[in-house]
């Protein structure tokens, strides 16, 4: 099949092939109704690679020496990334306001003066730097060692995660009472940089969430939010990968999904936490273990906005 004007055309033998190795490297699954988006999104990639049509792209991806990078860059096509800052804010409201205070009554009883943060599948970085705005304004974590780290399968936005300048839009949910927070950025459209005080306490890795063994590096972790991120992966993988957080979670741990996603049929290792705005997920910990819960509050979501 030759090249025409707008570039390949893809077969359905071909998409089958196609979606299958993506799904084998990043867990995530497409159904024959992202045939369209698989021949619109990669035909760039064959153009680019110089391959003139997809049997030879498939091919180039399995037995090329840099086969596995263009898989990367496949996915990385294929996959929207969506985020912006303080996104889904009565979530952040309830971490800030409840789990912070407990995370932090837990790691006093063990004696522990760290936390750990993790974003799975962080996208651009606008959801780690907000957890990280949200433990400094907690005051509760002052002289602790505190590390924010957020891991995504695309090398492209981990490097603007990791430039931590943003454009407009991506301020559009966040509250005015933040902006201390960010620095003017002479770029086109009025950008924002993240200050230095937020970049010190945030880091970036490249890994996929099937990579359990790579996301050990990461040691024991206090909190993990993967929101709206596994909604595209098949269910083996979906449990692999939860089967993942368990293992990083401290006893006492918590896990943020986003609020169209739950674990139910995926694993009944966690609990549900009741807090006063929101319900989350919990790795148990003996009861004797756990603070108290806070006083209830006295209104629900709404946010600061």
């Amino acid at each position: 099949m030759t090249f025409l004007d707008s570039g390949p055309r893809m077969r359905r033998d071909e998409f089958r092939l196609l979606r299958d190795l993506v799904n084998k490297r990043s867990g995530m699954f497409f159904d024959d109704a992202s045939f369209f988006v698989f021949e619109r999104r990669l035909r760039e990639r064959a153009k680019a690679l110089g391959v003139t049509d997809f049997s030879s792209y498939y091919q180039h991806l399995r037995f090329h020496p840099r086969g596995a990078e263009e898989i990367d860059e496949a996915i990385d096509a294929l996959v929207t990334n969506e985020t912006y800052f303080f996104r889904e804010e009565y979530q952040l409201r309830a971490f800030g306001e409840d789990i912070l205070p407990r995370l932090h009554e837990l790691a006093v009883r063990g004696h522990r003066k760290r936390l750990v943060i993790w974003s799975a599948g962080c996208s651009t970085g606008e959801e780690v730097y907000t957890l990280a705005i949200l433990v400094l304004r907690s005051r509760l974590f002052d002289g602790w060692d505190v590390r924010i780290f957020g891991n995504d399968i695309s090398k492209r936005v981990l490097g603007i995660a990791r430039r931590g300048v943003y454009p407009r839009h991506s301020f559009r949910a966040m509250p005015a009472l933040y902006d201390e927070y960010f620095e003017p950025e002479a770029t086109p459209g009025g950008g924002r940089r993240v200050v230095d005080r937020v970049r010190s306490l945030c880091q970036f890795g490249h890994f996929n969430l099937l990579e359990r063994e790579r996301a050990s590096i990461l040691g024991r972790v206090d909190a993990i939010f993967c929101r709206n991120v596994l909604i595209y992966f098949d269910p083996a993988s979906r449990r692999s990968v939860i089967e993942g957080f368990y293992e990083r979670l401290q006893p006492g741990g918590y896990l943020m999904l986003g609020h169209s996603e739950s674990l139910l049929n995926v694993s009944t290792a966690f609990e549900l936490a009741h807090l006063a705005a929101d319900m989350v997920y919990r790795r148990p910990v003996a009861p004797s273990l756990l603070p108290p819960p806070p006083p209830a509050s006295t209104g629900r979501g709404g946010g600061d906005r």
